[in-house]
């Protein structure tokens, strides 16, 4: 279940559901997702479906890795991108396939442990990965090009805004749990910040604090 015909047949699946950039899928088609997820799941590793990790916590759908990866690389590739909510690591080892450098934050520490061992399985030297709060993002490193969120806050820390460099982009799931939750691009300009709409999502809540 974890062959290169099963990695196939999800890249197919996506492109079926409308990811178009052809990096994007190579990637994915390449990447072990089966290494990020417990061994009990690794069968199911390369379906197209969110995955439990432990901690109440989730691996993303692999349509939306794909499709947040591809909004971000819209506008051309940056060079750094921050990530918060590195959960099992693996929307992080698809960007550091894609760009130069990631910086990933994780505020539950037993995760950000078990995604940087899978990172040093797969030999990955360009992911910098800290415990902290993500809400606070990642200040002393901004700012950023691109800022991707993989957990939706209910409405959008001003911080992660505030480290958008001009002509940069974030793509954040916001809305609560329990209802509507909308995936966003926001992108900072010389007058202000855009903001649209791109689809409907449903994202673990971004919670304050970092835990061990």
């Amino acid at each position: 279940m974890t062959s290169q015909r099963t990695r196939d047949r999800l890249v197919e699946r996506l492109r079926e559901k409308g990811i178009k950039n052809q990096r994007v899928l190579e990637v994915i088609r390449t990447t072990p997702r089966h290494i990020f997820v417990d061994e009990a799941m690794a069968h199911r590793a390369y379906e197209d479906t969110a995955l439990p990790i432990g901690h109440g916590q989730t691996i993303s759908q692999p349509y939306m890795v794909a499709r947040m990866t591809e909004v971000l690389l819209e506008a051309g590739t940056p060079d750094v991108v921050l990530e918060v909510g590195t959960g099992s690591g693996y929307q992080s080892a698809i960007l550091s396939r894609l760009v130069p450098k990631v910086y990933t934050v994780e505020r539950i520490s037993a995760l950000l442990q078990k995604a940087r061992d899978a990172h040093r399985k797969m030999g990955l030297l360009n992911v910098y990965s800290k415990h902290s709060d993500g809400s606070w993002g990642w200040e002393p490193k901004a700012p950023y090009q691109a800022i991707m969120v993989t957990a939706a806050p209910e409405s959008v820390p001003p911080s992660l805004l505030e480290q958008l460099a001009v002509g940069g982009r974030m793509v954040i799931p916001v809305g609560s749990m329990g209802g509507v939750q909308k995936l966003k691009l926001f992108t900072r300009t010389v007058e202000g910040i855009d903001e649209a709409t791109l689809e409907l999502a449903r994202f673990v809540p971004l919670l304050d604090g970092a835990v061990r």
